[in-house]
């Protein structure tokens, strides 16, 4: 802890330190940040990170199936597939029993890339956690989960799933301009 930070904290009517709002929004940005930093080199993002780890477990699943599933607005979910896809991350295939619908699958380089992302996932986790023992350690995250879920919050899903960002809007709206149109006829 800097000298400032000390000096601040020691201050008489200074609740901040006291207040858990503040310490989990606090301990939330920096988490994120650095988890964001962590999966960089790998060329991901952590919207990316947990779709890729959610079809893992439920290969195959329609776009429609895993925006549902996960709570995630349904233009977030194209966006995040449309990344995916186009770096060859995830096919989309027709689906066997409803030819309307696409099915969402991994592709080899995915797992991979997964793995690799599960070991920065990791090394993420043991940084956030150091110096605190396992049993507090397994303590800390049921009493996260069990606040999660009192806020009706989706275990899995990041709150910033639930809209569609705004560059993803743009990026497929700028698709939608430069791809071809079918004429109606002559």
């Amino acid at each position: 802890m800097t000298e400032l930070a000390r000096d601040s904290s020691d201050r008489p009517g200074n609740p901040l330190v006291e207040r858990v709002g503040f310490l989990v929004s606090q301990l939330g940005v920096h988490a994120a940040d650095r988890f964001a930093e962590r999966l960089r080199p790998l060329g991901l993002q952590p919207r990316h990170f947990g779709l890729l780890t959610h079809l893992a477990a439920t290969d195959g699943q329609t776009q429609q199936r895993l925006a549902d599933a996960m709570g995630v607005h349904r233009n977030a979910m194209v966006g995040l597939i449309d990344d995916l896809e186009d770096r060859g991350l995830v096919q989309r295939r027709r689906h066997p029993a409803d030819r309307r619908a696409h099915a969402v699958h991994l592709t080899a380089p995915a797992r991979a890339l997964l793995t690799e992302a599960q070991v920065a996932a990791d090394a993420h986790d043991a940084e956030l956690l150091a110096g605190i023992d396992d049993p507090d350690r397994r303590h800390l995250v049921a009493l996260l989960g069990h606040m999660a879920e009192h806020a009706g919050l989706i275990p899995g899903v990041h709150p910033d799933l639930h809209q569609p960002p705004a560059a993803d809007l743009a990026r497929r709206s700028q698709r939608r301009r430069s791809s071809p149109r079918l004429s109606a006829g002559p």
